[in-house]
């Protein structure tokens, strides 16, 4: 009887062993461990979810920045003939202020224009703020800050070959060189700026 007995208790302890140990390997999950993960793996899941692709807006892009001739020659000849019509408006009003004479020679020679008397500064202020509106031009018609000291060059130049054709000879007065090289200045840092404005503008904001 005894050795029965120890066998039933062996058995029971070994049984108890077993069920001891598979509760030590088997942990069950907790709820709250359960729910963690599968919020991480939605949100993983989230953020590698890819946007989707529109070729349309990079084609649109690419044809904004692709070279056109006749685009650019068209701007030239846009701003080079406001910036005379703008000189002419300026000049008109000069004479009825001022009581100046209204002549050609005022756009296309330097025989009115001085840097040291109250006289000359009349043209010289004429000159000054039509390059002061073409940065606005340069705005309004270019659009592009990087393209702002090519258009303002490229403006100086053109009217630096018409007063040498009008005059028969490259203007040698410090004075024409001076108003028009701080006219040119002007229209460059104010249109760079300006066109830097909408180009920021035009950024869409991603939230």
């Amino acid at each position: 009887n005894n050795n029965n007995n120890n066998n039933n208790n062996n058995n029971n302890n070994s049984s108890n062993d077993i069920t001891n140990n598979n509760n030590v390997s088997s942990p069950k999950p907790s709820p709250t461990k359960l729910s963690s993960t599968t919020t991480t793996i939605l949100t993983t899941t989230h953020t590698t979810t890819l946007a989707p692709h529109h070729p349309n807006q990079s084609t649109n892009h690419h044809s904004k920045n692709q070279f056109n001739p006749r685009l650019i020659f068209s701007q030239i000849a846009a701003l080079q003939a406001i910036h005379y019509l703008l000189l002419s408006v300026f000049f008109q009003v000069n004479c009825v202020v001022f009581g100046t004479t209204i002549t050609v020679d005022r756009i296309f020679t330097a025989d009115h224009l001085d840097v040291w008397t109250r006289e000359g500064w009349i043209d010289n202020g004429a000159i000054l703020t039509s390059s002061v509106v073409g940065a606005f031009l340069l705005a309004f018609i270019v659009e592009k800050s990087k393209k702002c000291l090519d258009f303002s060059v490229t403006l100086f130049t053109i009217h630096l070959l018409l007063c040498s054709l009008y005059d028969g000879k490259i203007p040698r007065s410090w004075d024409w060189w001076i108003i028009h090289i701080l006219g040119m200045i002007l229209m460059i840092l104010m249109g760079e700026y300006l066109c830097s404005r909408l180009e920021l503008r035009e950024i869409p904001l991603l939230l």
